[in-house]
């Protein structure tokens, strides 16, 4: 087809919107399962990666396997487990690259809004791209978009920071130009981001405290499986890869349900591997002790254990207490701790946003989205021909985007062998549903999205997705129709 990037007008049969790893994969998904379709990706930066691309802060890198987070069908082929950002934004890019993906990519182009009409059978997409509007259509959408804003962090109260005369750094947004060499660096925050940020910023700094109101679990594992070196080297490739894919897989999805089922256990378990690590001076408790079960919150994972290296070296401290206030010079804890800085970090979370911020309606009808309930993970009630890429917050989230490509494929598939136009999911009348998240985490960021996020339910379909396993088998061999109704089409599209 060639680059669209200069058509004024466009008319597809699947439009993505998104070209970050969610939206890549789909494509890769519709052009091989779909051969027939036009397709197209709108991408509101001018990059391939999406988050990959947008974080740029000391030391980003995945908290997933790239095994798992990696394409099935273009397995990472490194010997590293975790990768960091720019590796995972090269791999994401050449992968475009190799199966001309990334030719159906128009970049600054930004959806605004979707409409969708009952009596076109169509979506129309108002999109800004160059400070123009542009009109297009597609059959069917894919939002691609990831769970967060990219434009605004998560808003966290913090006392007296208007009074710091330091910087204030959020890791959304770091500068490339941020000297933070022999300075005072506290990072506010317990999460993933903290955990990476501490060790990669106390090469350079003169101290970083990490100051938390809360732990979060950490464990450390290698960062090149030997396994995988030693399955590289005397098995052919494509065994290999598939082999490490299903112990990624398995080995991860058994020690979640370990933990969920036996949370003391589990808690012995993480516990021992951090004593392991901890310098002699630092206290597990309450620095490494949650207040919450294992998997109730992410797992947070150090490479090689150099979050606890960097403890080691003397360096690195951890604060576990709430802020009473923010000083001209560096902060005060509520238990009376001061706390010297230069550099303030809030690694305080992701503001949560569906489809990009962009405006969904049916029939002009704006659409609520937090007061519908998604269907296999995938669809959203009511809302025809849309499905809305999420994935899974206790697995690799490609894993999810890849079982909502298939179910995708697999529905369209279904509606044009008969002769049908749209399917929308519908919640069957008189059917009592009880609504659970559609999340299964009480992370802080999550907790304030309600309001944000649709519904899932307490029976299928319109369950939560529970595990890659079983939304594998669905995806590719599960009931594509149950709770849809389908359109006819006043004519046949392909």
């Amino acid at each position: 087809m060639g680059s669209i990037d200069r058509h004024d007008s466009l008319d597809v049969d699947v439009m993505i919107v998104g070209a970050g790893i969610s939206g890549i994969n789909a494509g890769y998904r519709v052009q091989t399962e779909l051969p027939g379709y036009s397709y197209a990706i709108l991408e509101s930066r001018n990059a391939i990666g999406g988050t990959w691309d947008l974080f740029r802060y000391p030391g980003i890198r995945s908290d997933s396997d790239l095994h798992t987070f990696g394409f099935l069908w273009r397995p990472w082929s490194k010997a590293n487990s975790i990768a960091d950002g720019e590796s995972i934004r090269n791999y994401i890019r050449e992968s475009a690259e190799k199966y001309g993906i990334d030719r159906k990519i128009q970049f600054h182009h930004k959806l605004i809004a979707a409409d969708w009409s009952s009596e076109r059978q169509n979506w129309t997409l108002a999109v800004e791209a160059g400070g123009e509007k542009k009109l297009y259509t597609a059959r069917f959408i894919i939002l691609s978009t990831g769970y967060y804003d990219y434009d605004e962090p998560l808003n966290a109260t913090i006392p007296g920071i208007n009074k710091f005369q330091g910087q204030v750094i959020h890791p959304q947004f770091w500068p490339e130009d941020l000297d933070y060499a022999s300075k005072n660096v506290v990072i506010i925050g317990s999460g993933a981001t903290a955990i990476t940020l501490l060790p990669n910023l106390a090469e350079k700094a003169t101290k970083v405290t990490m100051l938390q109101r809360s732990p979060s679990y950490i464990i450390a594992l290698p960062a090149v499986d030997r396994t995988g070196n030693f399955m590289r080297k005397w098995l052919p490739t494509w065994i290999a890869h598939t082999l490490m894919r299903w112990i990624f897989l398995v080995l991860p999805f058994l020690f979640f349900k370990f933990c969920r089922a036996f949370p003391k256990a589990g808690r012995k378990v993480i516990q021992a591997n951090t004593k392991r690590h901890l310098p002699p001076s630092m206290p597990h408790d309450p620095n490494f002790k949650p207040a919450y079960n294992p998997w109730e919150q992410r797992l947070c994972v150090c490479p090689d254990g150099d979050f606890f290296k960097a403890l080691q070296n003397g360096n690195s401290d951890i604060v576990t207490d709430t802020i009473k206030t923010v000083t001209a010079l560096g902060i005060e804890t509520a238990s009376g701790k001061t706390i010297d800085a230069d550099i303030i970090v809030t690694a305080t979370g992701l503001k949560v946003q569906l489809a990009g911020g962009s405006r969904i309606s049916v029939d002009r009808k704006p659409i609520d989205v937090s007061t519908k309930f998604m269907w296999k993970g995938v669809m959203l009630q009511d809302v025809p021909n849309a499905a809305f890429v999420i994935g899974y917050t206790n697995a690799s989230w490609t894993l999810g985007a890849d079982a909502t490509a298939q179910t995708v494929c697999r529905l369209l598939k279904h509606m044009d062998s008969h002769n049908a136009s749209s399917a929308v999911p519908r919640v069957p009348s008189g059917q009592k549903i009880k609504p659970t998240p559609v999340l299964n985490l009480n992370s802080t960021y999550i907790e304030k999205s309600k309001g944000q996020l649709p519904k899932a339910g307490n029976v299928a379909p319109w369950q939560p997705r529970a595990n890659y396993l079983a939304d594998y088998w669905t995806s590719n061999y599960g009931n594509v129709t149950t709770d849809l109704e389908f359109g006819k089409a006043l004519k046949k599209i392909n």
